[in-house]
């Protein structure tokens, strides 16, 4: 039975001993002030805490420090929850694609005025910048197409091919010879047979022409204006810290005024010593009790002798 005891009790302290470790939470992350301000005499410092909803106001620092000769204490830690109006000035650059590249026609895509919303929440409405509109080629593209010229060759002597060129250039263009076709110019007679003398030939030819052309127009141009909104996310601590000095000042006295000629200066203070009466007063005390003794010496002889005088 004891050696169960004896297992389960060390089990027990070594969970003991590892708990703070696991359950201790992990330290504030450190908040930093958005802004300070410091009053002119310099007894009170604010400092200025805009938190999100993600971030603990303990990491809002309330240790005293020491500035400028002032040792500070935070007295006041204020939460302030109402919303605020967040803006500023803000520039869009849009861009559109257009067929044309005329100034009227881009207008037409671009309007005077355009409600914006930026990355981070703010809206506005923008205003077109016409000195910023700006229109660049987008492309080129090609395109082939088929061409074709005829040529013809008359008075031939007959139909070959040899006298037709197998090519020719039109319009700065190579075409070759695709066809021909063969008329006769003069015909005769012979038994009965119709008989040309003399041919023309009409030559085709063909090629392709190739052409490029602009694919449109790419349209640039920036809106401006102010952008807002209303941040309801935020939370304010101010956190107010009272001041003493270091090294405090003593006021210094200010002297007397000086006596004009006609006004007779003051007679210096008599200081006043206790020596001048404490003195007589030893002295006399000293001589009655020198008289006091000498009395009592006196009385004393005075009654031995009455004494001696009744015992005789």
């Amino acid at each position: 039975m004891k050696r169960k005891i004896i297992p389960c009790l060390l089990a027990l302290a070594l969970t003991a001993a590892l708990a703070p470790t696991v359950l201790a939470a992990a330290p504030p992350t450190v908040c930093y002030p958005t802004s300070v301000t410091r009053s002119e005499d310099g007894v009170q410092i604010r400092k200025v805490y805009d938190l999100g909803p993600e971030e603990d106001p303990a990491g809002i620092s309330r240790s005293d420090f020491e500035q400028e000769g002032f040792y500070y204490t935070l007295t006041d830690l204020l939460k302030q929850e109402s919303p605020e109006r967040e803006e500023r000035f803000h520039t869009e650059t849009v861009t559109l694609n257009s067929k044309n590249k005329d100034m009227e026609s881009v207008l037409a895509l671009l309007p005077a005025q355009r409600e914006f919303t930026t990355d981070d929440g703010l809206t506005g409405t923008l205003s077109l910048k016409l000195d910023t509109v700006q229109v660049n080629v987008a492309g080129y593209g090609s395109s082939t197409r088929a061409v074709s010229a005829t040529r013809s060759y008359p008075n031939l002597a007959g139909q070959d091919t040899s006298y037709i060129p197998k090519t020719i250039t039109d319009n700065g263009r190579t075409l070759e010879l695709a066809s021909i076709d063969w008329q006769t110019d003069n015909t005769a007679n012979e038994d009965g047979y119709a008989v040309g003398d003399r041919f023309t030939a009409i030559a085709t030819y063909t090629g392709s022409a190739t052409s490029s052309y602009v694919k449109g127009y790419v349209v640039t141009a920036d809106y401006s204006g102010t952008v807002s909104r209303i941040a309801l996310n935020k939370v304010r601590y101010v956190a107010i810290f009272e001041g003493t000095p270091l090294n405090p000042v003593e006021p210094t006295p200010e002297p007397d005024p000086e006596p004009s000629g006609d006004v007779a200066e003051p007679a210096a203070p008599v200081q006043f010593h206790w020596g001048y009466v404490l003195v007589p007063l030893g002295l006399v005390a000293l001589a009655g009790a020198g008289i006091g003794v000498a009395l009592f010496i006196k009385e004393r002889r005075e009654s031995g002798c009455e004494i001696e005088e009744e015992s005789q």
